[in-house]
């Protein structure tokens, strides 16, 4: 729920979305669209992941999902044995499921409870004997690990979708994509320009200036999304890995809108400590490692919330120990 709030309620890229309308009215129902639009657009999203999960249940996945790696593995002396264990685990965990169905036929829910045991340790056998096979590759390329994650929906497409939909699955993804870039290189530059160098570094300048710079910071901020996407390919999931890194800022920017909504009494320097306080708090918990990283958010959303109105309190909405701190 935090995360949600935070991400469409006080994220960059809701506002390019809205910035667009042309009047009130439009830019309120992109903001309504948006919000009544999520729901069945993730609903879809799961419930491709469950069927997917459920097709290779019954059809035989590859040992590897990323072709490359599966290659490289092929050359492993190793790879008779992995592949023969996972053949094995896979024919254990089909025929659990199939009794699961059988028994789910005739309402055998005695019986039920020994076949899922069997399909849970058959998927744990597999799941290893995948895990063995990642950490050869990570091994024979010199990198810590090896994820194929990212690859399973594209196999499934490319391997079992017929051409004409292939085609629209992946002009899908390349518009999502490119919808989903443009909003967030755009947002950097204007945050890059507005609220870093117009203010601190340029103060006084022509349209024409400030156009080039954040032409400038576009082209940065693009270089930069490129060489981080080259480090993302070793964080497993995607999806899981951007949930990750934008929990660890997306608690501190919470609590501050919470502030603003909540507590018009706290003051920007109030504001601008608690969320330095917030972000300590977030970042010690991700080093400690003991709480999953949806928890960040609220973390880091109440310390902010917390820690500002303290301070308010201590040293008002201007001056006093709060800005003496500062």
């Amino acid at each position: 729920m935090f995360l949600a709030l935070a991400y469409f309620g006080c994220d960059q890229s809701q506002v390019q979305r809205y910035l667009t309308g042309k009047s009130v009215a439009q830019s309120r129902l992109s903001l309504l669209f948006n919000a009544v639009a999520k729901v069945p657009m993730q609903f879809t999203i799961l419930l491709v992941g469950a069927v997917v999960f459920v097709f290779f249940t019954f059809e035989k996945p590859p040992l590897l999902f990323h072709p490359q790696n599966l290659e490289r593995l092929r050359t492993a002396p190793e790879f008779r044995a992995l592949q023969n264990r996972f053949d094995e685990a896979f024919e254990q965990r089909r025929q659990a499921a199939r009794e699961l169905l059988e028994q789910e036929r005739h309402g055998k829910g005695a019986a039920e409870a020994g076949g899922r045991q069997r399909y849970r340790e058959a998927q744990a056998r597999l799941e290893e004997a995948r895990k063995d096979s990642q950490r050869l590759v990570a091994r024979m390329e010199g990198t810590s690990q090896a994820s194929d994650a990212n690859y399973i929906f594209l196999s499934f497409v490319t391997r079992y979708m017929p051409a004409g939909v292939v085609g629209l699955v992946m002009a899908a993804i390349f518009a999502a994509a490119m919808s989903t870039i443009s909003a967030e290189i755009n947002s950097l530059a204007t945050v890059s320009v507005i609220d870093v160098y117009k203010p601190y570094l340029k103060k006084q300048a022509s349209d024409w200036h400030y156009l080039n710079a954040s032409r400038a910071a576009t082209v940065f901020w693009g270089a930069y999304a490129v060489v981080t996407a080259e480090y993302g390919k070793s964080l497993g999931s995607l999806i899981e890995a951007v949930n990750m890194v934008g929990s660890l800022f997306y608690g501190g920017l919470l609590g501050v809108f919470v502030l603003a909504f909540f507590f018009p009494r706290v003051g920007g320097t109030a504001a601008f400590l608690a969320v330095l306080a917030g972000e300590a708090a977030i970042f010690a918990a991700h080093i400690d490692g003991r709480i999953s990283f949806l928890w960040y958010n609220v973390l880091g959303c109440l310390v902010v919330v917390v820690t500002g109105v303290l301070l308010s309190r201590l040293g008002g909405n201007s001056g006093g120990p709060v800005r003496s701190a500062l």
